[in-house]
């Protein structure tokens, strides 16, 4: 199995296949419970290098070569319908990573941004971001919550931590927009008390597909789907666009 995906529990028999792309600062392990809550799918998370069990590799610098090693990876799961979801920067990795499977021919199924800004819109902390040092950064994103910023808050693992949050945080500071569409469906869902991703931050996901565009308000803020996944959203959304041939 390779080492850019993590399925904890492998459904051979499954109909669907669901990938996860983890925020900033995350790992594969932040999904690990997703396929208890979705019998009907076999649930697989990237593993991005330089943290959990790919800690001793090179932190990724570049968000598109990530895309295209994530890519690669991904090939052999479509042989049937996949989805992606991606949570915040992890939401832009998976446009990324759909956009070089569909040049190839492959498109995904459906892809649902989580906790994110459209890709050609300016990220929440705008200009200063690349100047920030590595305490604002933590600082930052331990404002927003989550499992990671708890370490990022315990002095105990701060160190451990740091690297890689900062890392994926230049590293998705210093990604570039392209044009070019998706055309598969596209599903933009943030929670209503995110300060990052307002309404017409995640609604502009609508612009970068030729597919079919949902956008959904969840009760939360940017981690929402920590205490609230979207699991019957998915599950409604994603089957509703495969064509009855490939069920």
């Amino acid at each position: 199995m390779t080492n850019w995906l993590r399925c904890a529990t492998p459904r051979s028999e499954a109909a669907y296949r669901l990938v996860c792309f983890p925020h900033a600062g995350g790992s594969a392990p932040f999904f690990h419970s997703w396929a208890e809550g979705l019998p009907e799918y076999e649930v697989h998370a990237v593993c991005y290098p330089g943290r959990a069990s790919r800690l001793d590799e090179p932190l990724p610098t570049s968000l598109l070569p990530l895309a295209a090693d994530i890519a690669e990876a991904v090939r052999p799961l479509l042989d049937r319908p996949v989805a992606f979801l991606g949570h915040s920067m992890g939401a832009v990795v998976a446009f990324e990573t759909a956009r070089l499977l569909q040049a190839e021919g492959h498109p995904v199924a459906h892809l649902f941004a989580s906790g994110a800004r459209a890709p050609h819109l300016a990220h929440p902390e705008g200009p200063e971001a690349a100047g920030m040092d590595d305490d604002a950064i933590a600082d930052a994103l331990v404002s927003l919550g989550g499992t990671d910023a708890e370490l990022l808050a315990d002095p105990d693992f701060r160190e451990l931590v740091l690297p890689y949050v900062c890392g994926d945080f230049r590293m998705f500071d210093a990604y570039v927009h392209r044009l070019g569409a998706l055309t598969c469906d596209v599903t933009a869902i943030a929670g209503d008390a995110d300060p990052q991703v307002g309404t017409q931050h995640a609604a502009a996901w609508a612009e970068v597909t030729e597919g079919r565009f949902t956008h959904h308000t969840m009760p939360g803020d940017h981690f929402y789907l920590t205490s609230n996944p979207p699991f019957r959203l998915i599950e409604a959304a994603f089957s509703a666009g495969v064509p009855q041939s490939v069920r």
